[in-house]
């Protein structure tokens, strides 16, 4: 049987802590080991010092990690976001351009001379082209014909043809057609952007 040890106090005890051995009172009052008199020792100070600093730099560097580590998310779901929404992206600008260029057409804010030269650029001759224009462009295109004989439109008979719309043309040369319709136009810019990266 183990011995007892029995304490008897003259007054009621309040409060009760368990302590480590080296910390027990010394002339009454507890100490805590590391301290010697009012000072941490000194080797235990510098040592406590450069474990606090390191734990502070390991700390660091998890955090360096693991921004790190969210930045590269972060792109990755950028790229994704990106190419899954590219052909919705392409489709919208180019609505956004149709729209912008109907409008153009209904208020006649185009240079119809402008887009027959493009589409003359376009042309493998310049001998014995037939350029079909709507009836409404047709009469800006013979004007300058007759005011600059010399202009690029010298030798291209121009012809009314009520299928093409405004804004538009069709040229027919002697080794094939060229068109310049807005319709084309648009699906170029759509295949353009769905290429970008």
């Amino acid at each position: 049987m183990a011995n007892t040890f029995t304490v008897n106090l003259a007054q009621q005890v309040t409060s009760v802590s368990i302590v480590a051995r080296d910390s027990w009172p010394v002339n009454g009052e507890m100490r805590d080991p590391r301290v010697r008199g009012d000072r941490l020792a000194p080797a235990e100070a510098g040592g406590r010092a450069t474990s606090d600093e390191e734990r502070e730099k390991a700390e660091i560097a998890q955090l360096c990690q693991t921004l790190n580590c969210l930045v590269s998310e972060l792109n990755r779901f950028y790229e994704q976001v990106l190419s899954k929404h590219k052909e919705e992206i392409a489709k919208l600008s180019v609505e956004i351009a149709n729209k912008v260029l109907i409008q153009k057409v209904q208020k006649s804010d185009y240079q119809i001379e402008s887009i027959v030269k493009e589409a003359l650029k376009n042309a493998p001759v310049h001998q014995d082209v037939l350029v079909h224009l709507n009836p409404q462009d047709l009469s800006a295109c013979q004007k300058l014909q007759q005011d600059d004989p010399g202009s690029a439109f010298a030798g291209i008979k121009f012809i009314a043809d009520p299928s093409i719309g405004r804004a538009e043309c069709l040229l027919e040369t002697p080794k094939g057609i060229i068109k310049s319709f807005i319709e084309q136009h648009l699906e170029r810019i759509s295949e353009a952007l769905m290429k970008v990266e």
